[in-house]
């Protein structure tokens, strides 16, 4: 394992350093059969910076944590499976 991440800590207990790094471990944890390639990783996050539906690294539409969204290989954009 890359590294930990907190399972049962609230966000409001945790600081903005240990948020950080709770979301890169998680993502560098996700097993690689399961992981979206590098480049289309960037890809991902490029659009969802372009969108208007992001709120503070979070999706309006889904609630998710788009960084994390994006790593996973067989998820999509919440707004449509035709933007990634």
């Amino acid at each position: 394992m890359a590294g930990t991440f907190c399972r049962r800590c609230l966000l409001k207990d945790m600081s903005d350093t240990e948020f950080f790094e709770s979301v890169r471990a998680y993502i560098q944890n996700i097993p690689d059969d399961q992981k979206a390639p590098e480049a289309l990783y960037r890809e991902r996050l490029q659009k969802c910076t372009s969108c208007d539906q992001l709120v503070n690294g979070m999706c309006a539409l889904c609630g998710c944590f788009v960084e994390i969204r994006a790593a996973k290989r067989i998820r999509h954009c919440a707004k449509s499976c035709t933007i990634w």
